[in-house]
């Protein structure tokens, strides 16, 4: 048995990177994830590992690059303005296929918002948020035991796809303490990047001709190689042939989207007969089991689809549900941002309704359980 603990979200998150490996920590304090920068803090020098604040989130995400291509599973925690401000870095990340993981405690905005409220509207930006085509992973736990099994899961997807994963829940989550058994170490899997296998004079760092995934040597190991955010060949060294470049970006757009049935996780709720459907996640999907367990005791077939994987979006997934029920209902803590993929995939099949809220609070259950009693 593993060792129990009382634990924050926030908490659950680092000792997730830390359990996965994680020797690497750059981050700036904002609120609500300040939590993870100071476990980080105090637990990386125990282990040999290295915490930097730096001097902004800017800064902080390339830190993170740097630690990783130095060899360090490396982890950044931040929330509202500070993920705005990473996105740049984030989308180099994305073109120089390093691994690294982005932890975003979401709160109310625009701009500083409600720093000490949840809020679930950065969902798309962490989709959309930085320029050009790009794959995204990113996951959506919203249980304490879970935000540290998906961290877990976070740094084995960015190992495996050499690509950044973006973890994203709202503050109630972060900040709510459940109890929580953190595994004996190899209990849960661990993937640690492909390394090459020539000689360092024979190293491509971007060579696809094996898959499209390459093998990633780390810098000081006697591999020398060119890294940059312009489009780049084999060798890592800018070019402007347009085959290479178009060729290039759809491997990095399929080396996710041809594995999502291994990226994509969900939970099912009492979905086998029901009526009427539930989307909704973090906060929003804690208060919609309530609302469904209610909604079944009054003798309503209503059942919840909970996303642990937002991107890529579980697209296969709804539509099939849009078949069988007469309604799919999604509550979000924004003025409608997820509703819309819900939508697309559906595709008409059935109604899809929101629920929209944005003052600080979350979605209650009561308000849920009203709206499955309006659709019915």
């Amino acid at each position: 048995m593993g060792k129990i603990k009382l634990l924050q979200g926030n908490e659950a998150c680092a000792e997730g990177a830390v359990y996965a490996g994680c020797t690497f920590f750059a981050g700036y304090p904002i609120t609500p994830s300040t939590e993870v920068a100071e476990f980080m803090a105090k637990r990386l020098p125990q282990i040999g590992g290295a915490f930097m604040q730096m001097e902004d989130e800017i800064a902080a995400m390339a830190a993170v690059i740097g630690g990783s291509l130095a060899g360090s599973k490396s982890l950044t925690a931040t929330s509202g303005p500070g993920f705005s401000l990473k996105q740049e870095n984030m989308g180099f990340a994305m073109l120089t296929e390093v691994p690294c993981v982005i932890l975003n405690v979401m709160r109310g905005g625009p701009s500083t918002g409600v720093p000490t409220g949840p809020g679930q509207s950065d969902i798309m930006q962490c989709k959309w948020g930085t320029h050009g085509d790009h794959p995204v992973i990113c996951l959506t736990p919203a249980y304490v035991p879970e935000i540290f099994s998906e961290t877990v899961r976070a740094f084995n997807l960015a190992e495996k796809y050499r690509t950044p994963v973006i973890i994203a829940f709202d503050e109630i989550v972060g900040h709510m303490r459940e109890r929580i058994e953190i595994p004996d170490p190899g209990v849960l899997p661990i993937v640690n990047r492909t390394k090459p296998t020539c000689a360092p004079a024979e190293y491509l760092p971007y060579d696809d001709t094996k898959g499209d995934v390459p093998a990633m040597a780390n810098f000081f190991e006697g591999y020398r190689y060119h890294v940059t955010g312009l489009n780049h060949g084999p060798d890592g060294f800018p070019v402007n042939a347009s085959p290479r470049i178009h060729t290039d970006e759809l491997r990095l757009m399929r080396k996710v989207e041809a594995n999502k049935a291994d990226i994509i996780r969900f939970e099912e709720t009492l979905l086998d007969d029901a009526e009427v459907a539930i989307f909704a996640y973090g906060v929003s999907g804690r208060s919609a089991k309530t609302a469904v367990e209610a909604a079944r005791k009054e003798g309503i077939k209503a059942g919840l689809f909970r996303p642990l994987t937002m991107w890529p979006f579980p697209e296969e997934q709804v539509a099939a549900l849009a078949k069988r029920v007469k309604a799919i209902i999604v509550p979000e803590l924004s003025l409608g941002q997820i509703i819309f993929e819900v939508e697309r995939c559906a595709k008409g099949r059935c109604k899809v309704e929101g629920i929209f809220r944005v003052d600080g609070d979350p979605i209650n259950p009561a308000q849920i359980l009203a709206k499955v009693k309006e659709v019915k």
